[in-house]
């Protein structure tokens, strides 16, 4: 009972110790963008602020300095812990606050907190890594099936109409037993082609009824091309097309480009100690070919250069991708993991650090703090267009329709205005006279030979 007795009596002073906070914490940590920097003679980034705002809320006081070999922790050869995991364990630091991941061997050998960040292993490679499928029909990718489908039947059914007018119009064709109609079907297709391409194509319609339809059809086609050449322009900025590699199956079934992690981290141990054949067949070929990086920016540095893909975590890469405008990250994200703040076995800071962290979480702090100090350099080169879709210019599609209604309508009423005007004069009905007038538009149009006329 001694024993017991005496272990409770310390764990309660120890509690107290860190209520009353007037111990000074060593804190270590590790120099690593955006997490821990040098600005001068101080420190800044994620982890200095998290440590801040984590001292104003548990009401503590501490001090930071830098991991003396550089390394996050592993163990050696000799089973001694190196870095910032050996140097909490030696007693020569409190806490480590840095992206430290949270795994099996390390959970054994020091206390973790609950993560303040959620990561994953992805990969990064330049943008120009392109797929080598045939690109020819990229142009037809600017609009979607349905646009495409709007913008035939558009130029399908304004040929027509124009075709119609041509024929209904008396301005446009006042005598059909004496004159030939210009405007055939096929001009007619020809003329709406020639608008569409800003080019023209003579003769002019000379109708009201004509001109309606006509500068309908050139406003729609100026928007129409506008949209076009907008899409087109982003395309051909575009700097995030799609990769030929996106998932680690795709990366452990080519041998062109070459991948690596850090030799020793805990990145570089999943892949050893995974029973995913995908991945142990990647590790055995980082093992082969020794493509390894003694650190993160020397990966960055190698996927800048080309030919080479740096596997890592992915809140690290996408940093990377922030920085770097001619990386991208892939899309795969796999063996979910935490970021967590380490203490020696038995830590009595540990349970108010978890309680902290969750508190900063849900006030959304952390998440500020993510967006500020991940903050992308690449925003305004990174979107790539969607298709256009017929929905985002239906109105233009709707004042085509209604312009080619309104040049049909006004051909009739021009149409309806000469056989009313014939039919007073040669006192018909002006029903038959209008019907005469439409059968004789639409029987051909043909002009009399001389021995017709000389036979009537």
């Amino acid at each position: 009972m001694a024993p017991l007795g005496l272990m409770m009596l310390s764990s309660v002073l120890l509690a107290g110790v860190w209520a009353a906070g007037p111990k000074i914490l060593r804190v270590t940590s590790i120099k690593e963008e955006p997490y821990t920097m040098s600005k001068g003679s101080e420190l800044e980034g994620f982890c200095v602020d998290l440590l801040s705002a984590l001292s104003k809320k548990l009401d503590f006081k501490y001090s930071i300095q830098l991991v003396k070999d550089g390394r996050y922790g592993a163990l050696d050869d000799k089973g001694h812990w190196t870095g910032m995991i050996g140097e909490v364990i030696g007693g020569e630091a409190d806490l480590a606050v840095a992206p430290l991941t949270v795994t099996a061997q390390r959970e054994m050998a020091v206390d973790m907190s609950k993560p303040f960040m959620q990561t994953g292993l992805s990969f990064i490679l330049r943008k120009d890594l392109l797929p080598e499928d045939s690109q020819f029909l990229s142009l037809l990718k600017l609009f979607s099936t349905d646009m495409w489908m709007g913008v035939l039947v558009a130029y399908l059914l304004t040929s027509v109409c124009i075709f119609l007018v041509a024929r209904i119009s008396p301005c446009e064709w006042e005598q059909p037993e004496e004159q030939q109609n210009s405007f055939t079907l096929a001009h007619s297709f020809w003329y709406t082609v020639g608008a569409l391409t800003l080019q023209g194509a003579g003769p002019h319609p000379r109708a009201l009824s004509g001109r309606v339809i006509t500068a309908i059809w050139w406003l729609f086609s100026l928007v129409l091309l506008a949209s076009f050449f907008a899409s087109l322009s982003l395309w051909l900025h575009s700097d995030s097309q799609q990769l030929s590699i996106q998932t680690f199956e795709d990366l452990a079934n080519q041998n062109v480009i070459e991948y690596g992690t850090i030799k020793g981290s805990s990145s570089c141990n999943f892949f050893k100690n995974s029973i995913n054949p995908t991945h142990r067949r990647i590790y055995e070929q980082m093992e082969r070919a020794q493509s390894y990086s003694l650190n993160a920016e020397e990966g960055f540095r190698k996927a800048q250069k080309g030919n080479y893909a740096f596997i890592g975590e992915s809140v690290s890469l996408d940093l990377a991708v922030a920085r770097y405008c001619n990386l991208t990250r892939a899309p795969v994200i796999i063996g979910m993991r935490g970021y967590s703040i380490a203490a020696p076995l038995g830590s009595p800071l540990m349970k108010n650090l978890s309680v902290g962290i969750l508190s900063l979480s849900e006030s959304g702090e952390l998440d500020y703090l993510r967006s500020k100090w991940w903050a992308s350099s690449c925003v305004s080169r990174d979107g790539k267009s969607a298709p256009l879709k017929a929905s985002s210019l239906k109105g233009i599609f709707l004042l085509l329709a209604l312009g080619l209604a309104l040049g049909l309508f006004i051909a009739l009423m021009e149409l309806a205005t000469k056989s009313r005007s014939v039919a007073k004069s040669q006192q018909k009905s002006c029903c038959s006279v209008l019907s005469a007038e439409l059968s004789q538009r639409f029987r051909g149009g043909d002009v009399p030979s001389a021995e017709e006329k000389s036979k009537a």
